[in-house]
């Protein structure tokens, strides 16, 4: 057997590569002998590495050089997101049970996970609009780590950090939660309210998955401490430790954030979910002192920067177009109606909000 160098958009499924792969990491990213996936395809491609040394038998490799030219036509099927994402779920849900026995956890694995969709969700904003369809009560908790990690990166990259940043969020915000796999389940899935013991052990998952990825060299320190902190809050209202405004990092806020909105937006066992537009509002208002001022910023834009002529529905009232943003309530913009062209401003009808934003 020896190894060739192929382009990265040429590498086939089941071919096996050569040498340790590096990506600016003191770690490999794949591993020498390593059977390539549609996983590691995502992989390389989010950290842009072009070409890969893969084994090849002698006489095939000759054979390739001779004849480039006579590659097969593949049609390719397109798979959506929400596939790629509720295999992404089935495989985290794997994970965690595996670390509610005593597995450590694999961060090679972790990553085969949550970054082959990263890239996707950054490129197509009408997905953190759809993440609370994707989402069930029953499963929410493995939805809740993905989607966690992704509006982490999300938030990340808006607040304009580099893409090593954003990898490093994305895989911090999806193992937030990764302590909860030490709580005992009749905790976890307890379908009334919790007693103060129940509650006690509960606050301490922070902790938990604080420990668990503390000795990982592959997670950034900082993204480690944002793991432990990420239900702190500015006001030393949070736990674990109570801390207060400037003990608290900006990437802690992020993944407090991050799960926060994720949480309100989705239907959970005691609660249904809300709007994307209200729960910024409520955010804002009844959380308000509790959050960095510039993460806020930084999810409302995301959430509320629609162009004019954007199609969404008005609770109770049908659908509309966006026609005025008013940039000192974004949530609240002039909506002429479908039905009755009546136009509609929900700075002054508060009692009124999206529901739901219709992307073609």
């Amino acid at each position: 057997m020896g190894a060739t160098y192929v382009n990265t958009n040429e590498l086939l499924i089941g071919q096996v590569i050569a040498e340790d792969i590096f990506a600016n990491t003191q770690f490999p990213i794949i591993l020498k002998n390593t059977m390539i996936t549609q996983e590691h395809l995502h992989i390389l491609t989010a950290f842009q590495i072009t070409n890969i040394p893969v084994l090849v038998d002698n006489n095939v490799k000759k054979s390739i050089e001779t004849n480039e030219n006579s590659k097969l036509d593949i049609p390719t099927v397109k798979i959506s997101f929400e596939t790629k994402f509720q295999q992404a779920v089935n495989n985290f849900k794997k994970l965690f049970v595996g670390w509610e026995a005593g597995s450590k956890i694999d961060i090679t694995k972790v990553r085969e996970i949550i970054l082959p969709l990263v890239e996707e969700f950054l490129e197509d904003r009408s997905i953190l609009f759809n993440l609370n369809h994707f989402s069930n009560a029953k499963e929410y908790l493995y939805n809740h780590c993905i989607s966690t990690g992704l509006i982490a990166a999300l938030i990340t990259h808006k607040l304009g950090y580099n893409q090593g940043y954003v990898f490093q969020m994305a895989i911090a915000g999806s193992l937030a939660d990764s302590g909860m796999a030490k709580v005992p389940y009749r905790i976890r899935e307890k379908r009334g309210s919790l007693n103060e013991t129940e509650f006690s052990e509960i606050r301490k998952h922070p902790l938990y998955s604080f420990q668990m990825v503390k000795s990982l060299p592959a997670i950034k320190e900082e993204m480690k401490l944002a793991i432990y902190q990420h239900h702190e809050r500015l006001d030393g209202s949070g736990y674990v430790d109570g801390v207060k405004l400037g003990k608290i990092s900006l990437f802690s806020q992020t993944i407090a954030i991050a799960d926060t909105f994720h949480a309100m937006t989705s239907d959970r066992v005691y609660c249904p979910k809300e709007s994307p537009f209200k729960v910024i509002e409520m955010i804002k208002e009844y959380e308000f002192g509790k959050f960095d001022i510039k993460v806020v910023h930084a999810l409302t834009d995301l959430v509320a920067s629609l162009p004019i002529g954007t199609q969404v529905e008005v609770s109770n009232l049908g659908f509309g177009e966006i026609i005025f943003i008013n940039h000192l309530s974004p949530t609240r913009p002039l909506i002429k109606l479908q039905n009755t062209g009546e136009i509609i401003d929900l700075s002054k009808q508060r009692n009124l909000y999206i529901s739901q934003v219709m992307f073609n």
